[in-house]
């Protein structure tokens, strides 16, 4: 079982957990004009990096909160994105 450190309820189990996907993906900004090839690609096509990688997790079972981790997809640790808010960031 991983440990997963939520930002604002400290580290748990991943049961606790959904995960969310790649992070950083940016929603098109005009939808409408993308091809059905395009589109496929923005929904279905994600990077499958050997090393760290950058994801999004949704903590079910305690705040409700999305965020975003460091995985490592060799060796499955854990680090936190510096790109995520902490607790102590909203006062």
């Amino acid at each position: 079982m991983q440990l997963i450190e939520c930002p604002w309820c400290g580290p748990r189990d991943e049961i606790e957990f959904r995960y969310g996907g790649q992070a950083g993906i940016a929603y098109p900004e005009d939808p409408s004009a993308l091809s059905d090839e395009e589109w496929a690609g923005y929904v279905f096509m994600r990077d499958n990096p050997r090393g760290w990688f950058h994801e999004r997790w949704y903590h079910v079972h305690g705040c409700r909160t999305w965020f975003s981790v460091r995985r490592h997809t060799v060796t499955h640790e854990i680090g936190r994105d510096p790109e995520s808010p902490r607790r102590e960031e909203f006062g």
